[in-house]
């Protein structure tokens, strides 16, 4: 069985991903290579909530510039966990 840890790597917590908690949809990293099933039982098991839907999105890695050399940044996943009407993720508790 997969460790929960080994999937979620961290919340996301930005303005644009607060709104989203009003209506019960929170923010992970995850890792690159998990499917929708498996981020979905890691947030289950993890904070012992019932997880209706989940949404992936790939944000690919940006170019930056440090004085005249060019180095690209890593890609990371993104889960958009949707819960249950009633349940609900303390992230103050996270950090």
């Amino acid at each position: 069985m997969i460790d929960p840890r080994d999937v979620i790597r961290r919340p996301i917590v930005t303005e644009k991903s607060m709104r989203g908690t009003a209506m019960n949809k929170y923010t992970f990293e995850v890792d690159r290579t998990s499917p929708k099933p498996v981020i979905r039982d890691a947030v289950a098991r993890l904070f012992r909530v019932k997880v209706t839907k989940v949404n992936v999105i790939t944000i690919p890695g940006r170019e930056r510039r440090r004085g005249q050399h060019y180095f690209r940044e890593p890609a990371y996943r993104k889960a958009i966990v949707t819960l249950a009407a009633g349940d609900k993720i303390d992230l103050e508790k996270l950090g």
